[in-house]
């Protein structure tokens, strides 16, 4: 499920997305979602909290009016990997929510119990050509655990079904093996929990975090990523791996990188990850997507044609996550005009994903807007310092789309971006010209962006 943090993090350019996407005005942006906070997610319930003046009356009008604009915000930007439902309260509301949930402790998430985790099995994932080895190791290792690819270690980009193999995993060993003790988490919980064990300090805290981790029979750990550069926690996990390891309890491990890749990590670990199988999952082929989203239009009362499906396939190929969201996006569309599912409805549902067919007028804003969907990021961190390979690069495919598809000059287009200067955008536009002439990727990746920008001129 998403994180309560994910989405903390990111909850401003949520609403945002909703004003820009529902052409909510301003008045009505500041005065009804400016005063909204994230205020917890579980069992599958989003829920939002209502700052003061909101009164009841206000909150139901906000619900029935915004409720779903704000879903499929959510989807479109973090993906449609979950279902959830949102649930709009009142500040006054949240002192009676907290004595309530102090009369009910609830238990350590766990696979075992987790009613979230039960629809991602082997049977509803989508085989393809571009994950059909990670499918089949990932099979392997649920049929025997410890036996066989210990670790398993899957990686690949965001949204493409990492996360679905490892519950499928769980999943399947829980179902035929139900005395298994079996545990997933991401490794932001796994830092939280050893944070929490050393502020608490003593010997039994210790214990306590040890006996959570190390005394499962299999043990998944997604987005392993994140621990780069963390050493106490890389400290404590190669500890757990090799406890784990040890005693043959089957690991599984995800990441956004091959363990190779991984620079900033320690190298006893990465060569751990290294001894049992590395399998990556690709983004899927037109066929795969389209397979991917007559599974998800099962779940749907209205039934969607095909045509309506293809169009998706054939204008979104990033990730799952972002197919599946544009098909949520659709289906909302239709419940909120009272409308049949046809291609014109598609197209109108997803004008801002899928490039429209008018032509549209080129700006340094439309391009940086373009770019950060395609990569996942935002154009404020396009515009900011951040020097990582995930946000330096996209940035530097901005700054020569500008140069390309504008008559800015190249100190213009440096202000615009970050106030960069000229050598700057010129070393850009030089590396990513290279770039296309010999990465195959890159340039469809321009390709694509140059489609998205201006349809009309390719």
């Amino acid at each position: 499920m998403y994180s309560k943090q994910v989405l903390e993090d990111n909850w401003k350019q949520i609403l945002d997305q909703t004003r820009i996407d529902y052409n909510i005005t301003t008045v009505s942006y500041n005065t009804w979602l400016v005063p909204l906070r994230i205020y917890d997610i579980e069992d599958n319930i989003l829920t939002i909290v209502a700052e003061e003046p909101i009164n009841s009356n206000s909150l139901s009008f906000i619900q029935n009016k915004y409720g779903q604009f704000i879903r499929a915000s959510i989807v479109e930007m973090l993906g449609s990997e979950y279902e959830f439902e949102l649930r709009f309260i009142l500040r006054s509301q949240v002192a009676r929510i907290e004595e309530e949930r102090k009369k009910q402790s609830r238990p350590d998430t766990n696979l075992a119990h987790g009613n979230l985790l039960n629809k991602y099995t082997f049977d509803n994932f989508i085989v393809g050509d571009n994950n059909n080895m990670a499918h089949a190791a990932a099979l392997a290792v649920a049929e025997q655990p410890g036996e066989v690819y210990n670790p398993l270690f899957i990686y690949g980009g965001s949204g493409l079904g990492k996360t679905h193999l490892m519950y499928a995993i769980a999943n399947y060993i829980l179902q035929n093996e139900p005395y298994r003790k079996v545990l997933y988490v991401t490794s932001e919980t796994f830092t939280n929990d050893l944070i929490t064990s050393i502020r608490a300090g003593g010997i039994a805290a210790s214990e306590a975090f040890r006996e959570k981790y190390r005394t499962n029979d299999i043990l998944l750990i997604d987005d392993i990523q994140f621990i780069e550069g963390k050493e106490t926690t890389q400290e404590e996990f190669f500890h757990t791996f090799n406890e784990m390891k040890d005693n043959g309890r089957q690991v599984v491990i995800s990441s956004d990188k091959n363990p190779k890749d991984l620079k900033i990590l320690d190298e006893r670990l990465r060569s751990r990850f290294e001894w049992g199988l590395t399998v990556d999952v690709q983004p899927p082929s037109y066929e795969t997507r389209v397979a991917i989203l007559r599974e998800k239009n099962k779940v749907n009362p209205v039934p969607i044609y095909d045509d309506v499906l293809e169009y998706i396939a054939q204008n979104i190929n990033s990730n799952i996550r972002v197919l599946e969201g544009a098909l949520t996006q659709v289906v909302s569309m239709s419940r909120l005009q009272r409308k049949p599912i046809t291609l014109d409805l598609a197209r109108e549902a997803l004008k801002d994903v899928i490039a429209p067919s008018e032509k549209k007028t080129v700006t340094p804003e439309l391009i940086l807007n373009m770019v950060a969907e395609h990569y996942e990021i935002t154009s404020e961190q396009i515009r900011s310092k951040i020097k990582s390979r995930n946000i330096a690069y996209p940035r530097q495919i901005a700054m020569y789309l500008c140069r390309e598809l504008t008559s800015l000059s190249f100190d213009e287009i440096g202000s615009l971006i970050g106030g960069r200067d000229h050598s700057t955008v010129h070393y850009a536009y030089n590396k990513v010209s290279d770039d296309i002439k010999k990465d195959e990727t890159v340039a469809g990746a321009v390709d694509i962006l140059k489609k998205k920008i201006n349809p009309t001129e390719n």
